[in-house]
């Protein structure tokens, strides 16, 4: 069995379009702009922000980042 991470929407489905091996990457896809991966590991601040722009996108659209199996015929890289 491999975890991966997603988003449930308001309505309690999965998006499959938003399947990622870390919670960090699904908040890296669902933010506006580009924030930088090592920044985000290496910098507390960077982070802070980041974590605000996920939370302000999970609330505006009311969603959450669940973790759950990966579909057996998916991938990830």
């Amino acid at each position: 069995m491999t975890a991966v991470w997603t988003v449930k929407d308001s309505a309690g489905q999965l998006r499959a379009d938003v399947l990622c091996a870390s919670r960090l990457e699904v908040g890296r896809r669902i933010v506006p702009g580009r924030y930088d991966p090592f920044r985000l590991e290496v910098s507390p601040s960077y982070r802070a922000l980041f974590e605000r722009a996920v939370d302000q996108v999970l609330a505006r659209e009311g969603w959450s980042i669940v973790r759950t199996r990966a579909p057996r015929d998916q991938v990830l890289a």
